[in-house]
């Protein structure tokens, strides 16, 4: 998909750039850009798993620590 802006009559490059710009952001051209640019790949099922556990060992040592009254608040 590519988009044509032509200079009309008696108009300096500023709004020319300027109604680009707009046509570009109505179009949403950059939205799907960075979505695909920024997009989160998905954990496999091991990663699921070692973060889970790892998440369940440090809640449990942050309430042995938060009983003994050595958390940091």
């Amino acid at each position: 998909m590519s988009l044509e802006v032509k200079k009309q009559e008696r108009e300096n490059s500023q709004s020319l750039i300027r109604r680009f710009r707009k046509k570009v952001q109505k179009s949403g051209i950059l939205l799907r850009a960075r979505k695909i640019r920024f997009r989160q790949r998905s954990k496999n099922k091991e990663m699921r798993k070692r973060t889970a556990l790892r998440k369940e060992k440090l809640k449990a040592e942050y309430e042995k620590l938060e009983k003994l009254g050595l958390s940091k608040k």
